[in-house]
């Protein structure tokens, strides 16, 4: 019999700990995966920045290494309109830059791209069928989510409001993740662009607890197995890390990122729009607080980083993260320099203790 409060999400997913590695793009790979399956919790795969040459590779690597199921990740916006003119004022706002560290500004900017859920990626889930494939932003049309489904595979997707809960259940989710606004990385907000509309994990969890049938999976501001026993009294059935795991040997960060996640302060992170064109949260840089966190200037997700490639081409080998991207959630001040498996049981075990007091 199962120590956990609330064994729906264990159930439905074949997990043994009610712990899943957040699927961060570009940080983590299927060595942290293995590592997190291996030890009872969810590890994901993240997919939005991979060809499908390499999602392939990755779930081989997976399947070979750990008999557990597997998380895919994809992201599933609706690519952006050209917009030339917005384009070229954002280039033209960081011109000063430019000029600073001698990259040619007349050259032609580099394109940023996110690739979201197609044929081609619904294929690789049919061929493979991962256990459980996950979605950011929303869900994919409806023809490509019920070929998902059909492989027998579990839903899950990120809610930041509500209503977005609610309309992930009507949609098909199987168990739907309240991602709070303390979170690092890209929101998953889908159904505004507003802001002001994110709510903070511990008033959102129990309210999208309250809202739907499915079990929901705390994700936003769990550094530790603090935070993982609170949020399981909320009544999630399930917590999500994201950055707790980035201080682990097996994330894919570069140097300058993981100093910056030992020694930045609790409250120097922020939302960010400029370096994909969608609110994300990261570690305070340079040009974040010289041109301001948001700007409207920013192209639409995915573009607003072509622009910041020759930059970040310069200036990153010499170590610098002026114009670079530093995703970090608000309870970074937690993060353990453990391997992914030593972590994902030490923060069950200490939540178990906790519980049972």
């Amino acid at each position: 019999m199962s120590q956990w409060p609330d064994t729906r999400l264990l159930d439905l997913l074949g997990i043994e700990l009610p712990i899943i590695q957040a699927p961060m793009a570009g940080a983590t790979g299927s060595a942290m995966a293995i590592a997190v399956g291996n030890a009872g919790g969810l590890g994901s795969l993240p997919c939005a920045t991979l060809s499908l040459e390499q999602i392939r590779a990755e779930l081989v690597a997976f399947a070979q290494a750990c008999p557990g199921p597997l998380n895919v990740n994809f992201f599933c916006h609706q690519p952006p309109q050209p917009d030339p003119a917005r384009d070229a004022a954002w280039k033209q706002a960081l011109k000063p830059y430019y000029d600073e560290l001698g990259a040619d500004y007349d050259a032609p900017t580099p394109v940023s791209n996110r690739a979201p859920f197609d044929d081609a990626a619904c294929q690789l889930v049919e061929e493979f069928t991962p256990a459980v494939v996950s979605f950011h932003f929303g869900l994919p049309e409806a023809g490509l989510l019920a070929r998902v489904k059909a492989t027998g595979a579990k839903v899950l997707s990120s809610a930041t409001t509500v209503e977005e809960a609610l309309w992930l259940e009507q949609h098909g989710c199987d168990a739907i993740i309240a991602m709070g606004y303390e979170a690092g990385g890209h929101r998953g907000m889908f159904l505004s662009t507003d802001l002001n509309s994110q709510v903070g994990t511990m008033a959102l969890v129990p309210q999208i607890v309250d809202a739907v049938n499915v079990p929901v999976i705390a994700a936003g501001g769990i550094g530790d197995h603090r935070g993982m026993v609170a949020a399981l009294a909320l009544g999630a059935s399930a917590v999500q890390l994201g950055t707790a795991y980035l201080f682990c040997p097996e994330a894919k960060i570069s140097a300058a990122h993981r100093q910056a996640l030992h020694s930045a302060k609790e409250s120097d992170t922020a939302l960010t729009n400029l370096f994909t064109g969608r609110p994300a949260r990261g570690i305070n840089t340079r040009i974040m607080r010289e041109l301001g966190p948001i700007s409207e200037l920013a192209p639409h997700f995915p573009l607003a980083g072509g622009a910041l490639m020759p930059l970040r081409a310069i200036s990153e080998p010499k170590g610098s993260s002026d114009f670079s991207n530093l995703w970090s959630g608000q309870a970074l001040r937690l993060g353990q320099a453990l391997a992914a498996g030593e972590l994902t049981r030490t923060l069950a075990g200490n939540a178990l203790a906790q519980l049972n007091r």
